[in-house]
């Protein structure tokens, strides 16, 4: 007797907690982005500590971040906390003299009621600093979060009127400028020429520069010029964004930044899959191309490329399976593209969901499920970490997914593990780095295999027998 398989998505919500970083992380990749930055997390000693021991690894390259800790005294009195920050960011723009000092409200300036967003405005008119302050501590639902808020703190800053001059609009487009290296005034205004008159578009996600490069020039193919980025590798570059702007995300975690770019700043969100893989990257360029009436010219060619580059590691995992923990909100977009590669998913664990930000993403999933002809995962919000394990033992999964915590003792069960925060540092986003996700989720494959070789599966299981 066979099971009925499901014809859509399963959408459960357990109550487990959230085993994910703290987002005050995110100052890991957003000082490196924003160049002309400097972060402030102001929290306890909890936090130094474990800032010192997630970003350890960056200690040769000189990160501008800082901790302001608070003390016992500072916790249970009513101290002056805004000389002491004062003192601070004086000795920030003394020492480093950054365009913008990012505040980052941790989970004890929440408890305390620290008053952020009013001391920042007065102390940045004193200094002649902006100063931009983002909550982004152990009340949210993921680490990736980190980045959502402050971002979304950015956009507020984003200037809403463009320079009069027009070698000043140009001056202030940060990408353009790189697009526009080393060409001259000619063949910038024959390239300028190809672009379709379409309304302001502006983008929004902390990608590396190669990354910014790839997807701007891909959508620059299909004539669609990206007015700018959020953020920007500078913050005196932020975009200009006007009411009416569209704006489209690249990260499935920015559900915040993009509510305020609609509310506050009036724009149009586009919502599409997120480019990740050949089919999201494809996908997302398709969904702004409908948006501007463009008929999107050689993706088929483009995609088929890319797929037939990646069939050295797509036969590693075709017909194998797979199971997410839920750690970075990246798991819906990881999902699809396996499906796409031939794997099935037998569920998706996630921290948090948010059915409207990602709506496109689990409309494709849904898609290409029905498609590759392999069963509907199981969507999982807020999952419970020793449900999840006895699930894991019982369905033996082929590769899980899943927070550090977790990788060691599922290795040590002979389950193969991927740590998801990987995902969250390596470039995954457009054409070209598909091949980035495949050889991070076959490394454990590939390592066994080798290991098969040697024979030490042999010892392995014999140890687990003692």
């Amino acid at each position: 007797m066979t099971l009925a398989q499901p014809e859509a998505l399963n959408f459960e919500c357990e109550t487990g907690n959230y085993h994910t970083f703290c987002p005050i992380s995110c100052v890991a990749w957003l000082y490196q982005k924003i160049e002309d930055s400097f972060f402030l997390v102001i929290g306890t000693k909890t936090c130094g500590y474990f800032l010192q021991n997630a970003m350890g690894v960056m200690i040769f390259a000189e990160p501008r971040y800082a901790m302001a800790e608070l003390e016992e005294g500072d916790i249970s009195a009513q101290l002056n906390d805004y000389e002491e920050l004062k003192r601070l960011c004086l000795q920030i723009k003394r020492d480093r003299n950054p365009s913008v000092i990012v505040w980052i409200g941790t989970c004890t300036t929440e408890i305390i009621k620290m008053d952020l967003e009013g001391l920042a405005p007065k102390l940045e008119a004193e200094i002649g600093i902006p100063i931009v302050v983002a909550r982004a501590n152990g009340l949210d639902y993921a680490f990736t979060q980190g980045e959502d808020t402050v971002l979304a703190a950015m956009a507020t800053r984003c200037p809403d009127k463009a320079p009069v001059v027009e070698a000043e609009k140009n001056e202030r487009n940060a990408i353009q400028k790189l697009l526009n290296f080393g060409k001259k005034k000619e063949e910038v205004a024959q390239e300028e020429s190809e672009y379709v008159n379409h309304p302001p578009l502006v983008l929004f996600g902390s990608l590396p520069d190669p990354v910014v490069t790839q997807l701007t020039l891909e959508l620059k193919k299909q004539g669609i010029k990206v007015s700018g980025w959020l953020p920007a590798k500078r913050f005196t570059e932020l975009p200009v964004i006007e009411e009416g702007y569209y704006v489209a995300g690249v990260n499935p975690f920015l559900s915040r930044t993009a509510t305020t770019l609609m509310r506050r700043r009036k724009c149009k969100l586009i919502g599409a899959p997120f480019p990740i893989g050949p089919d999201g990257t494809r996908a997302w360029i398709e969904k702004i191309c409908s948006v501007f009436g463009i008929t999107p010219q050689g993706l088929d060619e483009r995609e088929a490329q890319i797929w037939e580059g990646l069939e050295e590691y797509v036969k590693l995992i075709r017909g194998k399976s797979v199971f997410f923990m839920g750690d970075n909100l990246l798991e819906v977009s990881l999902a699809r593209f396996l499906v796409r590669c031939g794997m099935t998913v037998h569920e998706i664990g996630i921290p948090y969901m948010d059915k409207r930000y990602q709506a496109a993403e689990l409309v494709l999933l849904e898609k290409t499920c029905k498609e590759m002809g392999v069963p509907m995962p199981k969507i999982v919000e807020k999952p419970d970490n020793y449900n999840q394990v006895q699930r894991i033992y019982e369905l033996q999964p082929d590769l899980v997914i899943t927070g550090m915590a977790h990788a060691n003792p599922l290795e040590a069960r002979g389950i193969n593990t991927k740590w998801s925060v990987e995902f969250t540092f390596a470039q995954i986003h457009g054409f070209t780095n598909a091949r980035d996700i495949l050889e991070l989720v076959t490394r454990p494959l590939r390592r066994n295999n080798s290991l098969k070789d040697l024979g030490w599966d042999k010892l392995v299981k014999e140890e687990a027998k003692v």
